[in-house]
């Protein structure tokens, strides 16, 4: 790694992220899915059940499946041949720091390791050595008032903040606004890692927000209890990150879910500390302080400390697992034990896709007579119960309780699994593909090394619309992927996680092969976008529980109406004025750099969409480099014209090579896309942007109504919605020869 700046440190701790944790993959240093020298596909390290096993039937499924060829690899780039920019300087900042004893790093792997979760994208850029934005300094609280300390650093010297947790976030949650001129601090919580204090008699434990889930779980066993909560990311996630991001855990049906396990909190904004003043299981003094804060993404503050319900371990933990003739089966199953109310700790559903994934996931066997039961439950489930191979799915559970309780659950849950034809598959394959859950994330990265983009994305729905969203999902994307330009089979896949009385949590996994294609990540985003689209068409939400992050935000208007965004921003405008927390998660701030960015980016992009990607528009630091140089402008500015003030006219653009598109900045622009924030003294940015970008590219005016490229500016009824008509993509076409 290279960097031509000077490195600033004071007490830097020894962080666990930067010791063991993979800068550019899921997990630790020493796990992966890897090829050993028989060929056969392994897992390497010691903290799995499957480390250091034979998977003899995963290379068969994965290159079949994908259309794989193993041979090819896709090397990622070296961390050492990484090139970090120079971070933003603020010497005001760094003397208030040193003044204040707080431990600080701008590093260039220190900083690294802070700018980024786990998306697609993410993973991408970091093994392409494409390395956005990053935060320019890391700073460690270790107490409460340290926090505070730092966010009155940040308003007094002009900085922003980005709080980080575990880095798990798949939202790209993390992300440095590019248009952040500030130096960007990144909040790093890993030292507020203890538990304060645990109450036996009221069953409650006080934690800080920085406490890693599993390290918070195992302290908390040694002492006789359990908090309940188990993500699939426990081994990395935080407490405050659960809070943030509103989670769920794989054994909500008994325990709940985060919302349901806080008693109280603190949360550290501009504004000073919220909290309640008494810690007790319900209160009835107006709306919810604690709903505002679970969800808010770092967004108006962040966790500092957590007072959360703990339970005594279980006297019995037994897993268990289900076989049925095909998903509708196994959903309607699912109905039923939640109508009936016999949730298991966890129930988890997989689709036909999962399930053969599953199965090339089993490790070799030394045991004969493991083989030959194997086999003959095979046998029994194809041949003599009939079940169809590319149908058959299955479910997984774990029961927890006393062990009357364990016992009288495992039996009601056999007897209803029969109703739906289901067969009881045994408490080995239920452990086995429970914990499966924690080594499969490492698969992405077996794909990327081999071509293969792929994600996972969740969202919850009602009973009524379970099947037909999964299917539909599905269909599209498998349709979207050819339509792309995908040569090979797909993998689109689902699984209900979890159980509720009016509905399910539905995960989706998709991947592909993108050998062969130009931009692997453009076909990526379509299919990814139009997949959401069709979950919210199908009726599901646009997140259960990974939150919304940057790459979700385009729904949030639809999801939560006008009113409801006006109310989010009014809160956020009263407990951060001037958007010191910055990471521009959830809401654009009118007027914000970041979101006159992200329209910037959007309008180009429908123009490339239009030219089918024949020309492709990439942002650039030096501006005597680009082709188009866009940028606000007052009056007289060097130009063939003047602007007039407000009102009249907004904005002018000429043709490369000139390739200037300059806009009024005396004009009330408008930015979002909140319907209630435009009134008719402000200009909609989208639209002026298209219509001057296709004068960029060669576009005269259309006496065409429905076309964009019309003389005069009319403001647009919903600015969401702006498309290109059929007359200006035919016009861009025409011009240049598509």
């Amino acid at each position: 790694m290279s960097s031509a700046y000077q490195t600033l440190e004071h007490d830097v701790p020894q962080s666990y992220r930067d010791k063991i944790l993979k800068w550019n993959g899921w997990g630790y240093n020493d796990s992966q899915f890897a090829i050993n020298k028989d060929g056969h596909v392994t897992f390497t390290g010691d903290k799995y059940d499957i480390s250091g096993k034979v998977m003899p039937h995963f290379r068969p499924w994965f290159e079949n499946y994908l259309g794989i060829d193993l041979n090819y690899v896709s090397p990622a780039q070296k961390l050492s041949d990484v090139v970090i920019d120079a971070p933003v300087e603020n010497e005001d900042l760094i003397d208030f720091l040193k003044e204040n004893n707080i431990s600080f790093s701008n590093s260039a792997r220190v900083r690294l390791m802070r700018a980024h979760g786990h998306t697609v994208h993410d993973m991408v850029n970091l093994r392409e050595g494409k390395i956005p934005r990053l935060p320019d300094i890391v700073v460690w609280p270790k107490t409460e008032q340290e926090i505070v300390k730092i966010i009155e650093g940040a308003m007094s010297h002009n900085c922003a903040i980005i709080p980080i947790g575990g880095g798990t976030s798949v939202t790209n949650a993390l992300d440095t606004p590019v248009t952040e001129k500030r130096m960007v601090i990144s909040l790093d919580m890993a030292l507020l890692d203890k538990i304060l204090w645990i109450d036996r008699e009221n069953l409650t434990c006080r934690a800080q927000a920085g406490i890693v889930g599993q390290s918070l779980e195992r302290q908390l066993n040694k002492k006789g209890f359990t908090c309940g909560h188990e993500p699939d990311s426990i081994e990395f996630s935080t407490l405050g990150g659960w809070v943030s991001t509103r989670a769920s855990g794989m054994k909500k049906n008994k325990y709940g879910n985060i919302e349901d396990l806080i008693v109280h909190l603190n949360f550290v904004c501009p504004k000073g500390i919220i909290q309640k003043q008494c810690q007790v299981p319900r209160m009835s003094c107006g709306p919810d302080i604690h709903q505002v804060i679970l969800g808010s993404e770092g967004t108006f503050g962040v966790v500092s400390e957590v007072t959360m319900k703990i339970f005594p371990l279980p006297e019995v933990k037994r897993y268990g697992s289900f076989v049925f003739p095909n998903f509708e089966s196994g959903v309607n199953f699912f109905r039923d034990v939640a109508r009936r109310r016999i949730q298991p700790a966890s129930l988890r559903l997989m689709d036909n896709d999962q399930f053969v994934m599953g199965q090339a996931l089993k490790v070799a066997s030394d045991s004969w007579w493991a083989s030959l039961k194997s086999s003959v439950s095979k046998m029994y489930i194809t041949s003599w119960k009939g079940f169809k191979v590319d149908e058959i799915c299955a479910a997984t559970c774990v029961y927890e309780g006393s062990r009357e309780e364990v016992d009288q659950q495992e039996e009601r849950l056999n007897k209803l699994a029969a109703e739906f034809h289901g067969v009881v598959g045994g408490e080995e394959n239920g452990q086995y593909g429970y914990r499966l859950t924690f080594a499969i994330a490492y698969l992405r990265d077996l794909g990327m090394n081999h071509g293969v983009l792929g994600e996972s994305f969740e969202t919850s729905v009602p009973w009524d619309k379970v099947l037909s969203l999964c299917r539909n999902v599905k269909e599209l994307m498998r349709r979207e992927a050819k339509a792309q330009g995908v040569k090979h089979p797909v993998l689109a896949s689902c699984r209900v996680t979890q159980v509720y009385d009016a509905g399910a949590c539905v995960y989706f996994y998709f991947g592909f092969n993108a050998r062969g294609l130009a931009d692997g990540m453009h076909v990526y985003d379509r299919i990814e976008t139009a997949a959401r689209d069709e979950i919210i068409a199908c009726g599901g939400s646009i997140s259960h529980h990974h939150g919304v992050g940057k790459i979700r935000k385009q729904w949030m208007l639809t999801t939560n109406g006008a009113v409801g965004i006006a109310l989010l921003k009014a809160i956020k405008s009263e407990l951060d004025p001037a958007n010191i927390f910055a990471n521009a998660n959830l809401i654009d701030i009118i007027g914000s750099p970041h979101c006159k960015f992200r329209t910037v980016q959007e309008s180009f992009a429908k123009w490339a969409i239009a030219l089918e990607n024949l020309m492709e528009f990439e942002e650039i630091l030096d501006d005597q480099e680009a082709n188009i140089r866009v940028f606000f402008a007052k009056k007289n500015h060097s130009c063939y014209e003047e602007f007039d003030g407000k009102g009249g006219v907004v904005a002018h653009s000429m043709y490369p090579p000139f390739g200037v598109l300059h806009l009024d900045g005396d004009e009330q622009w408008y930015a979002t896309d909140d319907k209630e924030e435009m009134d008719q003294r402000v200009i909609d940015l989208r639209m002026v942007l298209i219509h001057e970008i296709g004068h960029t590219l060669g576009l005269r005016h259309s006496r065409r109504k429905a076309s964009v490229m019309r003389k005069h500016y009319e403001k647009p009824k919903n600015p969401h919605k702006i498309r290109l008509s059929k007359y200006d993509v035919r016009a861009i076409r025409e011009l240049y020869g598509s």
